[in-house]
């Protein structure tokens, strides 16, 4: 199998939170075409492909000049759908780059690419940025993660974790950040696999990586980025987008 890494961006019309984020405008530019602009400079992905089943979504990625792959409707997670595009499209690596990042860092992306081209035993690894703040730490919409040693995550949750028993916020809190890499051979086992206990009580799907006995390791990203899951972070986004300029443009 060639040494190559592919990102995926999994992208769907439908949101709970926010109906049709996908398109939503950021300084000007639909949220999925800015993931797809910040993750094609990432210098170790030789494709970056916007796997989707909306016509919208298809179109206004490829005016923008990205490459689209329509998959199937009945995907219950992205990850489903990144699992699709790995049976259509051979590589040895998928990044699964989630649509709400619309000013995801490209050397992060690398870097994941990179901790799982130096480390052979990896079948999945993900992104975790510091937490700076006790508010985000308790936010339930910012997923924290707990690591051991080695970086390996030890469990992810939408609780404030660790637990600070003495109060403030702990040193070694770290948000998780929505960018997977996965092996093929895994990914389609993952992909196939019943969602977990864990994964259904908590609602992150990457619990049932771990309730399964698989490894997840971690890398701390370079700065922190923004996933925009309502209204508010839209607004924080259009702010982002603002004090930037242009970017995540070319």
């Amino acid at each position: 199998m060639r040494s190559e890494a592919i990102g995926v961006i999994p992208a769907r019309y439908g949101s709970t939170r926010l109906p049709g984020k996908a398109l939503a405008m950021i300084g000007g530019v639909p949220m999925v075409v800015r993931v797809w602009q910040r993750a094609r400079l990432a210098k170790l992905l030789s494709r970056v492909i916007v796997a989707t089943d909306d016509e919208r979504i298809a179109g206004v990625v490829q005016k923008a000049g990205g490459e689209v792959l329509m998959t199937s409707p009945a995907h219950p997670s992205g990850t489903d759908r990144v699992a699709e595009v790995a049976q259509r499209v051979e590589a040895e690596i998928y990044l699964n780059v989630q649509g709400d990042l619309p000013f995801v860092e490209p050397a992060d992306l690398d870097a994941l690419v990179r901790a799982m081209i130096d480390d052979e035993t990896l079948a999945m690894a993900t992104l975790a940025t510091p937490i700076t703040t006790e508010e985000q730490w308790r936010d339930p919409n910012a997923v924290k993660v707990v690591c051991d040693g080695r970086g390996r995550a030890l469990y992810f949750s939408r609780s404030p974790i660790p637990f600070a028993r003495e109060g403030g916020l702990p040193e070694l809190a770290l948000k998780h950040i929505g960018v997977y890499g996965y092996r093929r051979e895994f990914l389609l086992r993952f992909a196939a696999l019943k969602p977990s206990r864990l994964e259904q009580v908590e609602k992150l799907e990457q619990l049932r990586a771990l309730e399964n006995g698989y490894p997840v390791a971690v890398v701390k990203t370079a700065r922190p980025s923004l996933e925009v899951d309502c209204e508010a972070d839209l607004r924080r986004a259009e702010g982002w987008a603002a004090a930037a300029g242009t970017y995540g443009e070319q």
